[in-house]
């Protein structure tokens, strides 16, 4: 076969061809002393550095408008130690409510009352030990009863365990401090998912009624999500789900969802947080993908910078 012919290609000037980057879109080498707030808008605004931002104008705006900002969160968030940037938004009044699975309530739990969390699955499921640790146990069977006969749902129950029998580091607990500022902190369990679920001390009945109660919770939490944000921070299914059920629930209800924003921070995208979080309930939908140690503290740092927002004061 002959080469082609070339001859008589039509061209146009480079200056009236569409593009998609221009010069103005380029990243801008930061000086070492600039805060990290403005560092954020060093970045290229090209693609994730874009996302990132919008999310972060998107909470701001949400604070300043007093709407509701929910995080919904897997047990990775916890294990790669980003609670307390969280915390933090908590008390300064950006985060509203958070809920989340069983898994990431237990290492929370965990890393309260013991200091630390995560077994190594591998060594200690050979060895017929894994998930055997006692004090979860106790502490879910007690807050699974109390949060079931009172009404209070399980994250508020565990919540006040935490903070009521002396946990060295509940400072470092999530869901302690939802119960401390005030906002709702739910847990949804997977029966059968959670080591707790293996004890014979943790009741089937009171763990699903106080999980229940708290999926009734999440759904007034929904209900006031119009122009509000919710947050999808390394669930890939049973946040997503929940969520989805929750909106269905108060859509059945009537109650608008205009101008909702969610998002997912994730390693990867999935399936359910693609079509549950980001497509089906809200108006926009945003995805930035990465690991949650780098991304969620950078998001902190530049929501506290454009927010200005001064955190609670601890009690003594």
């Amino acid at each position: 076969m002959r080469p082609f012919d070339l001859t008589g290609l039509r061209t146009e000037p480079l200056d009236g061809r569409p593009s998609k980057v221009a010069v103005a879109d380029l990243g801008r080498p930061a000086d070492p002393s600039t805060p990290i707030g403005d560092w954020l808008d060093h970045l290229p605004k090209q693609l994730a550095a874009n996302e990132l931002r919008k999310l972060r104008d998107h909470l701001v705006r949400a604070y300043r408008d007093g709407r509701t900002v929910a995080v919904a969160l897997g047990g990775h968030v916890i294990k790669t130690g980003c609670a307390p940037y969280l915390i933090d938004l908590i008390e300064r009044g950006v985060v509203t409510a958070v809920a989340m699975n069983g898994s990431a309530a237990i290492h929370d739990f965990e890393l309260a009352a013991a200091g630390h969390t995560s077994e190594d699955v591998g060594a200690r499921l050979h060895a017929g030990a894994f998930g055997m640790a006692r004090e979860t146990a106790a502490a879910f069977a007690a807050a699974a009863e109390a949060g079931a006969r009172d009404d209070r749902g399980l994250g508020a129950a565990l919540g006040d365990y935490i903070l009521g029998t002396g946990c060295p580091h509940a400072d470092a607990s999530l869901v302690a401090a939802c119960r401390r500022v005030g906002i709702p902190c739910t847990v949804h369990v997977a029966l059968g998912t959670d080591i707790v679920h293996m004890h014979p001390g943790v009741s089937g009945a009171t763990l699903g009624e106080s999980s229940m109660i708290d999926f009734r919770i999440l759904c007034s939490v929904v209900s006031s999500l119009a122009g509000g944000v919710w947050l999808n921070l390394g669930s890939a299914v049973v946040m997503p789900e929940v969520f989805l059920k929750a909106v269905s629930v108060v859509r059945n209800f009537g109650h608008g969802l205009d101008g909702l924003v969610t998002a997912n921070f994730d390693k990867e995208s999935k399936y359910r947080t693609g079509m549950n979080v980001l497509r089906r309930p809200g108006s926009e939908g945003i995805e930035v993908i990465g690991h949650h140690e780098i991304l969620i503290p950078l998001l902190h740092a530049a929501v506290v910078a454009k927010t200005g927002a001064a955190p609670l004061a601890r009690a003594a």
